[in-house]
C-alpha cells in the first residue's frame, strides 16, 4: 500500500500533473491526448509524459480508439491517499484534544 500512497503523491506533487488532473476529472468523460494538450502551455510529448506519470499511479487510464489515444481520470487511487491521511487527522485531533485537556 505504500508504495501505491507514494506513487500517487509523486504523481500529484507536480502542480501540471495536478491541473491535467483535474481538467479530466471536471470533465468526467475520456478526452484525447491532443485536445488535453491544447489546454496547456507545454508540447504534446511533454502533457503525454505527465499523463504516463499519472497512469502509473493509478490516476489515469489510457485507451486507443482508431488512431486516436484517449485518456480519461480515476478519482479511487484516492481513497487510499485519504484513508492515509484520516490516521493522522485523527493522531493530531486526539493530541490538541488530550492538550486542551492538559491545559485546563
Amino acid at each position: 500500500m505504500q508504495d501505491k500512497i507514494t506513487r500517487i503523491l509523486k504523481a500529484v506533487a507536480d502542480p501540471t500533473r495536478r491541473e491535467i488532473f483535474h481538467a479530466l476529472v471536471v470533465t468526467a468523460t475520456a478526452l484525447p491526448i491532443t485536445q488535453v494538450s491544447s489546454q496547456f502551455d507545454i508540447s504534446r510529448q511533454g502533457v503525454t509524459k505527465h499523463l504516463k506519470t499519472l497512469e502509473d499511479a493509478g490516476l489515469v487510464t489510457i485507451s486507443t480508439r482508431g488512431r486516436e489515444r484517449f485518456c480519461s481520470a480515476d478519482t479511487k487511487p484516492l481513497i487510499e491517499v485519504s484513508k492515509w491521511l484520516k490516521f493522522y487527522e485523527k493522531f493530531w485531533d486526539d493530541s490538541l484534544d488530550n492538550l486542551a485537556s492538559y491545559l485546563d
